[in-house]
């Protein structure tokens, strides 16, 4: 193969995708006891990644020669970063649905957090065109806040909007692809 711009150039369709053209779509469930949380998400998550795929191995034996076979798939867990207004609503949402899972002073889960279906949604993250349109969407099933991350405050911290994580258990995902 030899050094060839136009052949690169002409194999990177559009311009290559594009880190910063995404949206995240997440409907939080009754239990988090906001309607508004859900609109916003689509604008104040400001990063998270496309999933990776992992598959596990299952490993036979034969004259100590180890066989690996295709075990099962793991979902790994999702992480999005979120822009903090001086409302709180995604912030409260979070927490709301965390502490119906399991409350912060009783140690029990709340009514409409009975089984997965009443504590976990579904999500997608949408991958972009430069000119907006979606090229490629995962769709998270089954998710749930596992860690509600902390925000850190500073007198120092000057020109800065508030962020937090959050990590979220995935049961499973697939994508435009493979469901």
């Amino acid at each position: 193969m030899s050094f060839n711009p136009s052949e690169f150039r002409a194999n990177f369709l559009g311009d290559g995708a594009r880190p910063t053209a995404f949206q995240i779509q997440l409907q939080f469930p009754a239990i988090a006891n906001s309607p508004i949380a859900g609109a916003k998400m689509q604008f104040l998550a400001n990063a998270s990644a496309l999933p990776a795929s992992s598959m596990g191995i299952a490993p036979a034996y034969y004259f100590g020669r180890e066989i690996k076979l295709a075990g099962d798939r793991r979902f790994n867990e999702w992480q999005i970063s979120v822009y903090n207004d001086e409302d709180f609503t995604i912030k409260n949402a979070f927490e709301a649905w965390s502490n119906a899972i399991n409350s912060h002073s009783l140690n029990v889960r709340s009514a409409g957090a009975l089984n997965l279906s009443g504590y976990s949604v579904d999500a997608q993250i949408i991958q972009l065109s430069k000119t907006g349109v979606p090229v490629k969407s995962y769709t998270f099933k089954g998710i749930w806040p596992i860690d509600v991350g902390e925000i850190q405050v500073s007198w120092e911290a000057q020109n800065q909007i508030e962020t937090f994580s959050v990590t979220l258990a995935v049961n499973e995902w697939g994508s435009d692809s493979t469901n």
